[in-house]
């Protein structure tokens, strides 16, 4: 449902908000080893992300990628908007022009509600309310430190 390219970049938000409590700057090729992401596509994304206001940066020797209160206030649905758009969610799941409650695909009433909860955990849950459940609940964003 999403390209890999949001993929990266929500991963990439959720690392710097997990690393936001040290106050960190951290550089694209650290964030890109962490999550095992391509650095060049990653560095792209970041640009993007920051252009939008959704990761924050500072250039120089001490400089990199970092979250402040503003960013870890948006939601993953901003990023979604950001690097996918928003169409893959108003789509019919059976790919039908002309799908909605008035003229059903013969799974809309199956699929609908699931893609409503996904719309409004996304929307409605910010970055840092994810964070918490990350560190409360043991959820990992990588697999690179569980040996799998």
């Amino acid at each position: 449902m999403l390209s890999n390219a949001c993929k990266y970049a929500i991963r990439s938000i959720l690392y710097l908000a997990m690393q936001e409590e040290e106050g960190e700057k951290i550089g694209v090729k650290k964030i890109s080893e962490a999550l095992e992401t391509p650095q060049p596509f990653l560095a792209k994304l970041l640009q993007q992300l920051t252009k939008n206001k959704l990761v924050s940066s500072s250039k120089g020797p001490t400089g990199g990628f970092f979250l402040d209160k503003a960013n870890l206030e948006n939601s993953v649905w901003d990023i979604i908007k950001c690097i996918d758009g928003t169409d893959k969610f108003d789509q019919c799941f059976m790919g039908l022009s002309a799908c909605g409650d008035e003229n059903p695909c013969p799974v809309h009433f199956t699929v609908a509600p699931f893609k409503a909860k996904i719309y409004n955990d996304f929307k409605d849950k910010t970055i840092a309310e994810f964070v918490g459940e990350i560190k409360q609940k043991g959820r990992y964003i990588t697999l690179k430190d569980i040996g799998l």
